[in-house]
């Protein structure tokens, strides 16, 4: 386990001594070393047997083919990847890049992109990028969508964002509502625009697929252990947004947007209890996991002093990735760390 500390490590020292700066090459190199270490595992993941047949199967097919099935984008990569003769690191290693160029572009609009992505490292970043390869994607076109967002509040801007993401991964549907609405100058022009774009992505992505969804997930049950914690983690971060709303620095808009995700995190928590499959819900739920991006790094304000704060912050965070590491029943599948060129 000792790569993901390094990794944890290496970014917590720069939040410790990181300072307002228009570009900071390093924070991209990091990133860079980041995607490597997601690109180039080997074995790595619960989920690293389906994907590497996933990679066998795009070899067999049409480009058609390959782009007729669900989450197309990731097929048609796939496919490339065949047509040039690569290989399945490749792959992982495209979707590393896209994941945290998208991951980089959110945290440079925070108050501390350093300790953003401390946060991020613990969960979305070891777990979610190494294990969740279409979603992690989708979340890092969406991470990119939102920095856009929030910068010139262009709701087809947006819309082009997920349309791109949904290419990855079709759930990443959910968050769009959650950004928008509320958001938007004109509330109602906001709301039509909303409504007409979600029911034209969801004609487009996920109608034909909700059959399925139902029987793969809810009518067989599944359950993901651990689904509770991992979704408390997000609603940690919405219980603080309301408790100190108002001294977090947060421009109108994106109060709105995290009120928002904020009040999604507690819907998800409830459904929980409701949905009979825990697996559905906490696939869901790593679509809010943006909030915890933009909260955590200032829960501390108004609380504690900068570098108190920023301490506490990255204490907690290195908390988390203790506790998944050592804890978590399917932490083995990322333990030990192999990389390609040692182990192939």
């Amino acid at each position: 386990m000792l790569i993901y500390w390094i990794l944890f490590i290496g970014f917590a020292a720069g939040a410790l001594i990181e300072r307002p700066t228009r570009f900071d090459p390093i924070l991209w190199i990091g990133g860079l070393l980041m995607a490597l270490i997601i690109g180039l595992r080997f074995h790595v993941g619960a989920d690293w047997i389906p994907y590497a047949e996933m990679f066998t199967y795009s070899g067999r097919i049409s480009f058609a083919h390959a782009a007729s099935l669900s989450d197309p984008a990731y097929f048609v990569l796939n496919w490339g990847v065949h047509r040039i003769g690569g290989q399945f690191w490749m792959v992982n290693t495209i979707c590393g890049l896209i994941f945290v160029f998208g991951l980089i572009r959110f945290a440079r609009t925070q108050e501390r992109p350093w300790l953003t992505i401390v946060v991020a490292v613990p969960y979305l970043v070891v777990v979610v990028a190494m294990g969740y390869t279409r979603q992690s994607v989708a979340i890092g076109v969406i991470l990119a969508g939102l920095a856009s967002y929030l910068n010139d509040r262009s709701v087809m801007k947006l819309a082009i964002y997920f349309f791109v993401a949904s290419l990855f991964h079709k759930t990443a549907l959910v968050a769009f509502p959650l950004i928008c609405v509320g958001t938007s100058r004109n509330m109602l022009i906001g709301v039509a625009t909303v409504t007409a774009v979600t029911y034209l992505m969801y004609n487009k992505f996920l109608s034909t697929h909700v059959d399925l969804l139902i029987r793969n997930y809810i009518d067989v049950a599944y359950s993901s252990q651990g689904a509770g914690i991992r979704i408390g983690i997000t609603v940690v971060a919405a219980t603080l947004f309301f408790a100190n709303r108002t001294n977090l620095g947060f421009n109108d808009t994106e109060r709105a947007v995290w009120r928002n995700f904020s009040v999604a995190s507690f819907v998800l928590l409830a459904m929980l209890w409701i949905v009979p499959s825990s697996t559905a819900v906490d696939r869901l739920a790593l679509f809010v996991i943006p909030l915890q991006l933009a909260v955590l790094p200032r829960a501390w304000k108004g609380r504690m002093t900068a570098a108190v704060g920023v301490i506490t912050v990255t204490v907690y965070s290195a908390a988390v990735l203790f506790a998944w590491l050592n804890f978590a029943v399917h932490a083995k599948y990322w333990l030990p760390y192999q990389v390609y060129p040692l182990t192939t």
